[in-house]
């Protein structure tokens, strides 16, 4: 799936395939959503969805990076 992020994808919970909520959509710009991580998201987490060094607390999620979306959540590839 070659995800479409808008702004309406603002303030959704992003999950991992298992279901477990790693962060919110802040904002969507480009195409590209800014996440704010959750703050007991693990080093190795981070490092398989490539989010290393932050820009102001926020992480870029790319659509090639998604596997779906929901009305109410972001749904990441393994």
């Amino acid at each position: 799936m070659c995800a479409q992020l808008t702004a309406d994808d603002e303030g959704k919970d992003v999950v991992n395939p298992e279901g477990k909520k790693i962060g919110v959509v802040q904002t969507v710009q480009a195409g590209t959503a800014h996440v704010n991580p959750d703050p007991g998201l693990t080093d190795e987490v981070k490092s398989t969805l490539g989010w290393g060094d932050a820009d102001e607390n926020t992480y870029a999620l790319d659509a090639h990076q998604i596997e779906s979306i929901t009305d109410s959540e972001i749904q990441v590839r393994q």
